[in-house]
């Protein structure tokens, strides 16, 4: 809440706060229908995290599947998300987010700008509503030349962004093609303004209802007045290092996927100082992560060998497990006692890069350097190098092997999913077993790392901000990051973050358009 102050103020029907995928989402919906829509980021670049992900889109029973042939509906996804979610969030949420999931790509698909193409990408468990080969969609590739001065405005590649690399830009997928693409479907409308290095520094309130908010940008502080909401979409708190110690006992903000300093939980805060309920800030869409020499620590999946050790030296997880799912094997482990982050990828001269795949792809040279890639002639040697016990991990590996030489993982059945051999092409009887024992051994340190935290404010169907006692606050809405996630402690399939985002982005825009009354 913000006292009367003297300066500037802009008006808008609908305000949108950050400029990932589901905050574009929302901006576009509302410009679409007509309305006034301005879109705040407080850093210098739009496209917030989504900009660096593969953007896949899970929307269960949407025209791109139907297109391809992709046999889905929403009731086959209901039946999946609430056999993995459970009631851990409301049903009326549930429902909402995979009910509206093939209306919105109706209304994106109408703007020529937006389309969107199935490509296969497993669910992340074995359950009722499964679809073989997953529901994912992407967003259509763009040429960087479409985009012409928007294209700067982009946030680049992680690669680019956090490590100083060069990378071709001429054709963007993935993130950038999401974000290039609602760049260009937002500015088409002729009703939006969009501002960069504006941050938000708090929600204006009179009356009970959120009428805008105060931002301090390279002209200084103003106010921008909201005649139909506010949309908060700004991201988590994962960049904040207080709040990771405080919420989930990491050391810093910096194992992350977001750009560093971008969600430092500004959302989190305006909506907790007007009263707004909040949830699951113990959550976050985990991950394994490489660290590297910057300190950084980088998204990784789909492992084709090697194994996973913590600080007794042995195997605590499939190491073919789903990123998120792994990632609260390591919170597990972790609580054990027993050192799980950081955990060691261990692996054999079958490979000469790490066996997985990270972006940036780790260099060894500059890793070696750093401590962070260690290589020993024996098994035992490398135990040492790496601070376990050195029977421990003899013994480990040979089990292992004994696994892959039969083609059966008994301890935790590597590679009996789909999801687990997606991306493998091992040449045992199971592909996902790859020996280890040809020395030299290599060693590459994995942290716990997140594609963005997952908790924030408490939403209806509608997106709309829910106070202590389940009551909507009028003129606030929230979504993505910024809002505690509809699927709870489990991520059920790839794009389930962008996916629910997008939706909710849309229903709050939609609510809005109608004076918040519908």
């Amino acid at each position: 809440m913000s006292p009367a102050r003297n300066f500037s103020v802009e008006t808008a029907d609908v305000v949108v706060v950050g400029s990932g995928g589901a905050a574009l989402t929302a901006a576009y919906t509302a410009a679409a229908t007509g309305l006034r829509t301005i879109v705040v980021e407080k850093t210098e670049y739009f496209g917030g995290t989504s900009a660096y992900s593969g953007a896949g889109i899970w929307l269960p029973g949407n025209p791109a599947q139907q297109r391809a042939g992709v046999p889905d509906s929403v009731e086959l996804g209901l039946e999946y998300f609430r056999a993995v979610v459970g009631d851990r969030t409301s049903a009326a949420l549930q429902e909402a987010y995979l009910s509206t999931g093939p209306e919105l790509i109706e209304f994106l698909e109408k703007d020529p700008a937006l389309v969107f193409d199935y490509g296969p990408f497993p669910d992340y468990f074995e359950a009722p509503g499964r679809v073989e080969n997953g529901r994912d969609i992407f967003p259509r590739a763009l040429r960087a030349a479409e985009l012409g001065e928007r294209l700067a405005d982009l946030r680049p590649t992680i690669s680019i962004d956090q490590h100083g690399l060069s990378e071709d830009r001429s054709t963007l997928i993935g993130g950038q093609a999401l974000i290039g693409r609602l760049l260009l479907a937002l500015d088409a409308t002729g009703s939006a303004t969009l501002y960069s290095r504006t941050p938000m520094t708090s929600l204006v309130v009179e009356d009970g209802r959120v009428i805008g908010i105060d931002v301090d940008g390279p002209e200084g502080p103003r106010r921008i007045r909201a005649e139909r909401g506010v949309v908060l979409a700004a991201g988590g708190y994962e960049c904040d290092d207080d709040l990771r110690r405080e919420h989930h006992a990491l050391p810093s903000g910096q194992w992350t996927s977001a750009a560093p300093g971008s969600n430092t939980g500004d959302a989190l805060a305006a909506i907790q100082a007007v009263g707004g309920a909040v949830d699951l800030l113990d959550e976050a869409w985990w991950c394994p992560a490489t660290l590297f020499p910057n300190g950084r620590a980088e998204f990784t999946l789909g492992f084709r060998g090697g194994i996973l050790v913590n600080g007794a030296g042995e195997r605590f997880a499939n190491e073919s497990l789903p990123y998120d799912r792994m990632g609260h094997e390591l919170r597990r482990g972790q609580a054990t006692g027993v050192p799980h982050v950081p955990c060691w990828l261990v692996f054999d001269a079958r490979f000469d890069a790490m066996p997985g795949i990270s972006q940036p792809a780790p260099d060894r040279e500059a890793f070696t350097a750093a401590g962070l890639w260690r290589t020993a002639d024996s098994l035992a040697e490398l135990a040492t190098r790496i601070g376990v016990p050195a029977d421990a991990l003899q013994r480990t590996v040979e089990r292992f092997n004994g696994f892959a030489a039969s083609g059966v993982d008994e301890d935790y059945h590597r590679g009996e999913d789909a999801y687990d051999l997606f991306f493998a092409d091992g040449t045992g009887p199971n592909p996902c077993l790859v020996p280890i024992d040809r020395g030299p051994y290599s060693a590459i340190q994995i942290v716990l790392g997140d594609l963005g935290t997952k908790g924030g404010a408490r939403i209806d169907p509608d997106a709309r901000v829910l106070d202590e006692a389940g009551a909507p606050i009028p003129g606030l809405y929230a979504t993505g990051n910024s809002a505690a996630s509809v699927a709870g402690h489990v991520y059920p399939g790839p794009g389930t973050p962008l996916g629910s985002g997008m939706v909710f982005g849309y229903r709050a825009a939609r609510h809005a358009a109608h004076g918040g009354r519908q």
